[in-house]
């Protein structure tokens, strides 16, 4: 089970973390590498627990640059159970008897207790070699295997030349190469905006003070640091809304494609704009919500009129990448889809329920809704984590979808099959091994 023992007698919360600091860097360093290989170990045994990490590509499906798409359900069932009998349970019967399965469970942060950025080590080694700059920390590694990723680095397809296709011309964008890449595609605001969003600032755990996770003072960490070439290369943090730590839920970088059909941003924080997130994230995300340890830290004030308004016109021209199989209306051109893809089509649009918030032709509502996956597991610690009720999600679009795995805001569901196995549960849709295989295959051509 992985669980922590319930907490003891209850001690002083405060929202605020410490601005002094209490110990010479040089000795929380050594501190923090001794515990280092604990700390990995124990998540390293919580995703084994959960989870078949094998690397089990589907036969001839491939992301937009060719990366195979993982196949088959990799969360592990209770023993003595299978899908279809949990899909007969009522979610009272489930919770009592245990049956949830702990994949289907909130996933802890590597390291919960404290949280902070981790990036994975194919951005890390392109970041070092193009601009000398260490996204390493030396706390804490990345977690999930390489192959379970979204590809990398991602083509970058623009609203305004679709006639270019990628433009990143196989190129991880950063602040040493993006003049090159784009002078004469894009306007000079736009190109601005891009330059800013390829530019490092100092963030929680890489800047200068002597409490960071890096080990040599840093410049920080850019947008697409973690929204790699306008996508995502999962990068995952914690979110900075809620206190106390063990409620604050790991978050998977969301890719930026299509965020100009978008009308809600942040996982749930609801923010209004692209603009009102672009502030947000230099604000408050990059510093976990702490107004003030973000003056130590230096934060960036971006200006709203010239800088921010640059930065998301252009992550407004981001386009979802081409779906050859959609007509203008996002719904599969009879012609050249397959039977089992339109047989998909039709559950995804009645039986499964999955266009009810997922409505073409960009497949989200733009609206938040609350699952409570919390009907199905008794409240429980799990190395650190709350496992408890998550409330209320925005719908993300499912344009490009076998592009972005993992899946959910957390990433808890690593492959589509999957997260059709969870939806198939929690909105109890009773779907027939047939029907899921169906609904996965149109999932993969949207």
């Amino acid at each position: 089970m992985n669980a922590d023992p319930p907490p003891g007698p209850e001690t002083p919360r405060t929202s605020y973390l410490p601005v002094e600091d209490k110990e010479p860097f040089a000795e929380l360093m050594a501190r923090l590498k001794a515990e280092k290989p604990a700390v990995m170990k124990r998540q390293q045994t919580l995703l084994e627990e959960r989870y078949d990490l094998a690397n089990r590509p589907a036969q001839g499906v491939t992301m937009s640059r060719g990366k195979p798409v993982q196949a088959g359900v990799r969360v592990k069932l209770p023993k003595g159970t299978t899908w279809d009998a949990l899909a007969a349970l009522a979610p009272d019967a489930i919770r009592e008897q245990g049956l949830w399965p702990r994949g289907f469970m909130p996933l802890p942060h590597a390291k919960q207790p404290e949280g902070g950025m981790v990036f994975p080590k194919f951005q890390i080694d392109e970041v070092k070699r193009q601009e000398g700059r260490d996204l390493t920390r030396f706390d804490l590694d990345f977690d999930l295997p390489d192959h379970l990723l979204a590809e990398f680095p991602a083509p970058i397809y623009l609203t305004t030349r679709p006639d270019l296709g990628d433009v990143s011309k196989g190129q991880l964008v950063t602040i040493a190469n993006f003049y090159e890449l784009f002078n004469g595609i894009l306007t000079p605001k736009q190109l601005e905006g891009l330059r800013l969003l390829v530019t490092p600032f100092p963030q929680m755990q890489f800047n200068a003070t002597a409490d960071r996770r890096s080990e040599r003072a840093s410049m920080g960490v850019a947008c697409f640091d973690c929204h790699a070439n306008g996508h995502t290369n999962n990068a995952f943090h914690l979110t900075g809304d809620a206190r106390p730590q063990e409620f604050r839920h790991r978050v998977d970088t969301p890719t930026l494609r299509g965020v100009n059909i978008q009308r809600l941003f942040g996982s749930q924080r609801a923010l209004k704009t692209v603009e009102d997130f672009t502030e947000f994230e230099q604000r408050g995300a990059y510093f976990d919500g702490d107004i003030v340890i973000a003056v130590k830290k230096g934060v960036n004030i971006l200006d709203r009129g010239h800088q921010v308004h640059a930065m998301s016109e252009f992550q407004e021209i981001l386009d979802f990448p081409p779906a050859p199989k959609l007509a203008v209306d996002g719904r599969l051109d009879p012609a050249k889809a397959t039977p089992q893809e339109l047989r998909g089509e039709q559950v995804f649009h009645g039986k499964g329920q999955c266009a009810t918030c997922h409505a073409p032709p960009y497949y989200t509502d733009n609206l938040m809704h609350n699952l409570r996956a919390e009907r199905f597991f008794k409240p429980q610690l799990i190395n650190g984590r709350m496992a408890t009720a998550d409330g209320p999600i925005k719908t993300f679009p499912l344009r490009g979808i076998k592009d972005s795995p993992p899946y959910l805001h957390d990433g808890r569901l690593l492959t589509l099959e999957d997260t059709v196995e969870f939806f198939n549960l929690v909105l109890g849709t009773k779907l027939t091994a047939q029907e899921k295989a169906d609904l996965t295959a149109f999932l993969r051509v949207l």
